[in-house]
């Protein structure tokens, strides 16, 4: 039965190929629902390639995945040195080793290497950082990778889903995307069925698995479900088919017919009718079920009290043949109920996963491990949690990992061990401070030092001096904070501990900012960290350049270190801290008045941070502030939410910005009794925050209706407009690149020509709700032929694109890139893919050249640079 209405899929597919050969790599991201046809596109494609190396792997989806399991097969395919590291490989440090080889074995300029991965919506975090990895140097290789997800189970796959936007963005990325067939496909497709065509479109939705599962069962009817079918086709086998077929579907979508032959204790012969049937298809040495959801029907309709048998028997056969898969064995011993072997397999996978780098698959053994972890001795089961709730808080697991470290502590203090007891209360209080529970992240912290401080020097005593240092550091007493930090540094220098050495430095940066100093802490933290392979440092301190230097209003400086941080949290997987970056990127983007690219940022930030309260309530603030400025009706739930994560912290620094947007808030709607109260409450804050945070505080007091102000050092531009130089004030927040800011201080003004100004930036940024309040200012104060509307520069545009839109429009209608963009108009490359993405929207139009056509039709002026 021949593909139908794949015409446009193969030719982009041809089209990729060809590229790759010329050295030019290509990505193909392959999508649609289950059933639609990924893999026979893919098959029907490489079957009419030629002088090409060709790799096939994919992801199951049966059990907790084995890491790597993919490209594992992919490298066994490719024989040599890559499939001996692959076959002993054991440890995070040959991960970068197996990669490199992979790469270097794909990339041999002889000829094009074509590799498939499919079904990666079930694949590790390890395989998905390989993709990410190959996706990052391919573009100039003649290389062709592949790889199918199904785009109707992403909700359910968060790490797809972030990496996903991850690889989206490489140049090398294209997409095809699958679609069900037409009302006349089906037609074709069941012509001289005896089927009603009709029907069959109705029941199946054009489903090409459905459809053709259900012409081959030769029912009278069309079964309700692609499961129907599949099983009326199993029914039609004996007796020991079936089992065959059952205990296959236990093992998963690849099938090894050793293992089933001995699972089952079959012959060959069965295993041949299967394939004969249709039901597997042979690929290799493997067998594969035609399409997983066959695979899931069987295994659904297996009686539950016979289950466990067969599980047991493929767990004896795997151990016998002497597998050290410990994640596919941890799977079939817990099915099979046998409690002990599932403690011991779950354990080596977790471990096994933690160390490649796989945290989400290793949480999973542990907690497997856990289910059946019954009548261990107090400190075994407090490891067990601690490993946990170590692997949980990594993948922002916070609550979670919150239970699992008090779990632990209570079972530490059972077994009368002072020394894990401490640990486990400094680990619990780094972990309430992410779940914004600020007061009782003290009290742990404290209580940590308690204890260990009587048992004598440790690495553990040093970490929960630093501990105390950061809690110090919140409440702003910043003076002790700078001094307890001195005594965590001082050990962990003496123990070699370094990477707790960069942590120190990383506080006392922020202690001595706060007492109006400016050290070199933060690079010297950078250089130890990266010397001694402390990548977790490393990516923290990034982190802290990049806010530090954006909290002061040093845009320019905060761009190296945000960009180098983004790479390297990436690079190491430290999605806590690269989360961090973007979080705090997002305010940056904000002030510099480049607002849909803010929202659009906080909107992939938020999409990807699930519990962690702290890491969402930057880009929570930036989206409230930015809809509440334009008039959206839901930008209260993201300044509540901000707010209560605020106030939680008990932090100045997370404090005032909150408490000032909702000040805002009740300012542009009008309140400005409730705005008067929370810029107050601001205000008082302020006391242990910045000069900038505290003149942002005392000009929204200012604004909102009192002339006191916050005792302390202001910053400058902040200065100047409480000191009644409005020109002055606006200058400065203008001179730094702070539009919005520029046009508040303009608007105090109460003068015609500021006030014009200010509706001009408002009216410029989308801010129809200040733009509504500068009006109503200008009304009062008698000022005819005010504006209403865009500005006219923008008005005349028929697209309503501003200055930068055209240029970037112009620069599109050139066939200039997204990097070609940034270089031309000085931006990054992901600020030029914002404003793309931006023109496409006002344009309405899908891609580039439909934006060039349309810039045609209406008659726009387009001429690049």
């Amino acid at each position: 039965m021949g593909l139908l209405e794949r015409e446009g899929p193969l030719a982009s597919l041809a089209a990729c190929a060809d590229e790759a050969r010329r050295g030019q790599g290509r990505l193909v991201l392959v999508s649609g629902e289950a059933g639609v046809g990924k893999s026979a596109l893919v098959e029907r494609f490489t079957a009419g390639l030629t002088g090409t190396r060709f790799y096939l792997g994919a992801c199951d989806g049966l059990f907790t995945p084995r890491p790597l399991g993919a490209f594992l097969d992919i490298a066994g395919q490719i024989g040599g040195e890559v499939a001996e590291l692959a076959g002993r490989f054991d440890a995070s440090a040959e991960r970068e080793e197996l990669f490199g080889l992979l790469l270097g074995e794909l990339a041999k300029p002889d000829r094009l290497s074509v590799v498939v991965v499919e079904d990666i919506h079930w694949a590790d975090e390890a395989t998905l950082d390989l993709l990410r990895f190959l996706a990052r140097r391919t573009g100039s290789l003649p290389v062709l990778l592949i790889v199918t997800y199904r785009d109707d189970e992403l909700a359910a796959s968060y790490p797809l889903r972030t990496a996903l936007g991850d690889l989206a963005v490489q140049r090398c990325t294209r997409r095809v995307d699958l679609s069900p067939l037409s009302a006349a496909a089906v037609a074709a497709l069941s012509a001289g069925s005896g089927l009603d065509a009709a029907e069959l479109y109705r029941v199946t939705g054009g489903n090409p698995f459905y459809v053709t599962e259900t012409l081959r069962t030769g029912l009278d009817r069309v079964p309700r479900s692609a499961a129907d079918a599949v099983l009326a086709r199993v029914a039609g086998l004996g007796q020991g088919a079936r089992d065959v077929l059952r205990a296959a579907a236990l093992i998963g979508s690849v099938v090894e017919p050793w293992l089933l032959e001995q699972a089952a204790d079959c012959p060959p012969s069965v295993v041949d009718e299967l394939v004969d049937r249709g039901l597997f298809t042979a690929d290799g040495a493997v067998l594969r079920f035609r399409h997983e959801i066959v695979r899931r029907a069987v295994a659904q309709d297996i009686p539950a009290h016979r289950q466990p048998a067969i599980h047991a028997r493929l767990l004896a056969a795997l151990l016998a043949a002497g597998s050290t898969d410990h994640a596919r064995l941890a799977f079939h011993a817990e099915a099979s109920g046998d409690a002990p072997a599932t403690l011991e397999h779950a354990t080596l996978a977790g471990r096994h996963a933690a160390g490649l780098g796989s945290h989400r698959e290793a949480a999973a053994q542990f907690e497997r491990a856990l289910r059946v972890a019954k009548g261990e001795p107090p400190a075994v089961l407090a490891g067990r949690y601690e490993a946990l709730a170590d692997e949980l808080s990594v993948i922002d697991g916070w609550d979670a990992a919150a239970a699992a470290y008090e779990r632990a502590l209570s079972l530490w203090r059972t077994t009368g061990d002072p020394l894990r007891e401490g640990d486990i209360l400094r680990k619990l209080s780094t972990t309430l401070w992410r779940l914004c529970r600020g007061r009782e992240a003290g009290d742990a912290s404290t209580a940590a030092l308690r204890v260990l401080e009587p048992l004598g020097p440790s690495v553990e005593l040093a970490r929960a001096y630093a501990g105390v240092a950061a809690d110090l550091a919140s409440q702003a007493r910043f003076a002790e904070a700078m001094a307890m930090a001195g005594r965590a540094g001082t050990l962990a220098a003496s123990l070699d501990a370094f990477g707790l050495q960069a942590y120190t430095l990383n506080l006392q940066s922020w202690a001595v900012l706060g007492l109006g100093g400016d050290g070199p802490q933060l690079e010297r933290a950078l250089d130890i960290a990266l010397a001694h392979g402390a990548a977790y440092e490393a990516g923290h301190t990034y982190t802290n350049m990049h806010e530090i230097n954006c909290g002061e209003r040093r845009y320019a400086a905060s761009e190296p270190p945000y960009l180098a941080g983004i790479a390297h949290c990436a690079e190491h997987d430290l999605w806590v801290y690269l989360t961090c970056l973007q979080g705090v990127r997002t305010t940056t983007l904000e002030r510099l008045g480049r607002w849909d690219e803010a929202v659009a940022l906080a909107e992939v930030v938020l999409a990807r941070v699930v519990s962690s309260p702290v890491n969402r309530m930057f880009p929570q603030g930036t989206l409230g502030r930015i809809l509440a400025r334009r008039d959206a009706a839901d930008a209260w739930q993201y300044l509540d939410d901000a707010m209560a994560a605020a106030d939680g912290t008990g932090d100045p620094q997370y404090v005032v910005p909150m408490r000032l947007s909702r000040a805002e808030a009740h300012w542009l709607a009008g309140d400005t009794a409730a705005a008067h109260r929370d810029a107050v409450i601001a205000g008082l804050a302020a006391d242990g925050a910045s000069p900038w945070l505290r003149g942002e505080a005392a000009a929204w007091i200012r604004r909102t209706g009192t002339s006191s102000i916050p005792a302390g050092e202001i910053a400058a531009p902040y200065r100047m407009e409480l000191d009644g130089d409005w020109r002055g004030g606006a200058k400065a927040h203008d001179d730094l690149g702070c539009p919005y800011d520029a046009a508040l201080a303009l608007l105090d003004s109460g003068e015609e020509e500021a006030l014009r100004q200010a509706l001009d930036i408002c009216q410029d940024l989308g801010a129809t709700a200040t733009a509504r309040l500068v009006r109503r200012t200008m009304r009062r104060l008698g000022i005819r032929s005010i504006p209403v509307g865009q500005r006219a520069a923008t008005r005349r545009d028929p697209a309503g694109l501003t200055r930068r839109e055209r240029e970037v429009l112009a620069l599109i209608c050139a066939g200039r890139t997204d990097a070609e963009i940034a270089a031309a108009l000085f931006i990054s490359a992901k600020t030029a893919s914002h404003h793309v993405s931006a023109v496409l929207g006002k344009l309405g139009v899908p891609n580039r050249r439909a934006a060039a056509d349309q810039a045609a039709r209406l008659g726009l002026t387009v001429v690049a640079s």
